[in-house]
C-alpha cells in the first residue's frame, strides 16, 4: 500500500478509536448502577435498538449518549428542504455555499441536541433502582444543565470526528461511526447468546436457524449491492481520434442500489427520535404509543418499511442527477444508441433510475424488516437483526471501494513518476 492510503487509513482508525473512548467517559452526575439496571430490563425495545446504534454509549450514559442521530436529522431536514426550495438546493451547488449550508447543519443538531440532551435529563430525574435510589445523584436543575452541555459537547465532537474521517480518512465518516458502534457490540451480543444457550433459554437450532437467516441475508445484500445496468455509450469519430490515447468509458454504470446505505440509517433516525424521547416519559400516553411503536411490532415494522422505501427514492434523486450525465455526455459527443442528446437522453436516464431504484428501495425495506421480524421472534439480540447486519456490510462493501479506488489512483501516480 502507498504511503498516502497508509496513512488515511490510520486517520480513518485513530479517530474510530477516539469515538470508542468518547463511549466510556459517564455524563457527571448519574448512578451508573441505577442506569445499567434499566437498561438491562429495556435492551428489546426502542432504547435497546437507540443503544445499538450508539455503540452501547447509552447505556453507559456517556457524553455521546445521543450518538450521530441529531446530527443525521439535521441533514434529513435540510435535505428535504433544499429539494422543496430552489435557492436551497442551488446554494448546496455552489462551492462558498455549501460551507454555509453545512453550517446551517451545524446549528440545527445543536438545537436538536440541545433540546434531546434537556429531555433526557428530565427523564432521568424520575428514574429510580430496585433499592429506590435516584439515577440522579447532584441537584436536578445543576445536572440538567451539566448533562445538556456534556452531551452537546459529544455530539459535536461525534459530528467533526465523521467530518475529519470523510475528508482525511478513507469512506464516510458518519457511516463508519454507525458501522463501528454496531460492531463492537456484536461480540457482547454473541457472548448473551452462549450464556442463552447455557441456561436453556434458546435452543442451539434456534442458534444455527438464526446463523442461517444472517448468511443468507449477507449473501443477499452483497449480490443487489454489486449489481449494476450497464447503459452503452457511444462516441463520434472525432472524440475517438481525439482521446486515442485515453481510456473513453462506453458505458454508463447505475447501481441497483443507488441510495446506498443512506435510507436505513435516514429512517432509523426518525423512528428513534420520537421513540427515545417517548421511552424517556413517565407520562401514561407517551408509554402507551412507545410501547405501541416497539422494535418488533406491526407498527413499527410497517413505519420502517415505509419510510426506507421514501428515502430511498428521495436519497437516489439527490445522487442520481440525470440532467447533469446528459450535458456532460452531449458536451464530449458521447450519446446512447437508439436515444437523443439532449432532454431525451435525460427521460431515458431517469426511467431507467426509477425502475432500479423501486427495485432497490424493496430490496433495502426488506432486508431491513423481514430478518429482524424472524431473528426478533427467535429472541435474538438487534445486533443480528436485518438493518444492523445491512449498514455493516453496505459500509464495509463502500469501503472496501474507495480503499481500491485508493491503491488504483497511487498506482497510476507511481507509473507516472517513473515515466511508464
Amino acid at each position: 500500500m502507498g504511503n498516502t492510503l497508509t496513512q488515511k487509513i490510520l486517520v480513518t482508525l485513530g479517530f474510530i478509536f477516539a469515538y470508542r473512548v468518547l463511549a466510556y467517559i459517564p455524563t457527571p452526575g448519574v448512578d451508573l448502577g441505577v442506569i445499567k439496571e434499566f437498561f438491562d430490563a429495556n435492551a428489546n425495545n426502542a432504547l435497546g435498538l437507540a443503544n445499538m446504534f450508539s455503540g452501547d454509549a447509552i447505556s453507559r450514559l456517556s457524553i455521546i449518549s445521543l450518538g450521530i442521530m441529531p446530527y443525521i436529522t439535521a441533514s434529513i431536514v435540510m435535505e428535504l428542504l433544499a429539494a422543496t426550495f430552489p435557492a436551497l438546493g442551488q446554494m448546496k451547488k455552489e462551492r462558498d455555499g455549501m460551507q454555509k449550508y453545512m453550517q446551517i447543519i451545524r446549528y440545527f443538531t445543536i438545537f436538536i441536541t440541545v433540546v434531546q440532551a434537556i429531555g433526557v435529563s428530565i427523564g432521568l430525574q424520575s428514574m429510580t433502582g430496585r433499592a429506590g435510589q435516584s439515577a440522579v445523584m447532584i441537584d436536578p436543575t445543576m445536572f440538567t444543565v451539566i448533562a445538556t452541555f456534556s452531551m452537546l459537547a459529544g455530539t459535536m465532537l461525534l459530528m467533526w470526528i465523521g467530518e475529519q474521517i470523510t475528508q482525511k480518512g478513507i469512506g464516510n465518516g458518519i457511516s463508519l461511526i454507525i458501522f463501528a458502534g454496531i460492531v463492537s457490540g456484536i461480540p457482547s451480543a454473541i457472548s448473551n447468546t452462549v450464556k442463552a444457550i447455557n441456561a436453556g433459554e434458546m435452543n442451539f437450532l434456534m442458534v444455527l436457524a438464526i446463523l442461517a437467516i444472517m448468511l443468507v441475508t449477507i449473501f443477499f445484500i452483497i449480490y443487489v449491492e454489486l449489481g449494476e445496468r450497464r447503459i452503452p455509450i457511444s462516441y463520434s469519430r472525432k472524440t475517438i481520434m481525439q482521446n486515442q490515447n485515453k481510456r473513453v468509458m462506453n458505458y454508463i454504470p447505475v447501481k441497483v442500489n443507488l441510495s446506498g446505505v443512506i435510507p436505513p440509517i435516514f429512517a432509523s433516525a426518525v423512528l428513534m427520535f420520537p421513540l427515545t424521547m417517548l421511552q424517556a416519559s413517565t407520562n401514561g400516553v407517551a408509554t402507551a404509543v412507545a410501547d405501541a411503536l416497539a422494535p418488533g411490532g406491526v407498527v413499527f415494522n410497517v413505519a420502517t418499511f415505509a419510510m426506507v422505501v421514501f428515502f430511498a427514492f428521495f436519497y437516489a434523486s439527490i445522487a442520481f442527477n440525470a440532467k447533469d450525465i446528459s450535458d456532460n455526455l452531449k458536451r464530449q459527443g458521447g450519446f446512447i444508441p437508439g436515444v437523443r442528446p439532449g432532454e431525451h437522453t435525460k427521460e431515458f436516464l431517469n426511467e431507467i433510475a426509477s425502475r432500479l431504484t423501486g427495485s432497490g428501495s424493496i430490496y433495502l425495506a426488506s432486508v431491513s424488516t423481514l430478518p429482524f421480524i424472524l431473528i426478533n421472534g427467535m429472541g435474538a439480540s438487534f445486533y443480528f437483526g436485518g438493518t444492523a447486519v445491512l449498514i455493516v456490510v453496505q459500509v464495509a462493501l463502500d469501503t472496501m471501494r474507495k480503499i481500491e479506488a485508493q491503491r488504483t489512483m497511487n498506482q497510476y501516480q507511481t507509473l507516472g513518476n517513473v515515466g511508464l
